[in-house]
């Protein structure tokens, strides 16, 4: 079973993807990758969330960024939002995912910086792990 669901809008994204998957590795974290667009494809989004067992989800998206929201839209669990740099200096993704209206929250990170999504995925992890936590401290102390 994955403990993160990584899902991203677009095939272009794929880069910030792996920068995730890379520090999940490192850590030991379970995850599942997917892409799926909250525009072009709402019900692949929706039964990719409706089928996952993880406890922690991170949605990857520029432009609108509707995806984070979306995910957040249809799960208690929570949601990591991760915005692209596409246009605006990413500052449009940025709004888009920060900006949630009550109820639906979306802990956002910085523009890009898909690693801070992936720690902070694993922090809510080591909630319940702590040899989770172990490692992230380790990984932490490594700089």
């Amino acid at each position: 079973m994955a403990s993160v669901t990584i899902i991203a809008g677009s095939k272009s994204d794929e880069g910030l993807v792996r920068k995730i998957e890379e520090v999940l590795d490192e850590l030991g974290a379970t995850y599942e990758s997917h892409i799926a667009s909250a525009h072009r494809d709402p019900e692949k989004v929706e039964e990719i969330i409706r089928s996952s067992e993880a406890d922690v989800f991170i949605g990857v998206a520029g432009l609108s960024a509707a995806l984070p929201g979306v995910i957040a839209s249809r799960t208690v669990k929570p949601v990591i939002g991760v915005p692209r740099d596409v246009k605006l200096n990413g500052l449009d993704a940025l709004l888009s995912i920060a900006q949630m209206p009550p109820g639906v929250p979306v802990a956002t990170v910085g523009v890009d910086n898909a690693r801070n999504a992936a720690i902070l995925a694993v922090e809510i992890l080591a909630l319940k792990d702590s040899e989770l936590g172990e490692r992230l401290a380790a990984y932490r102390r490594r700089g």
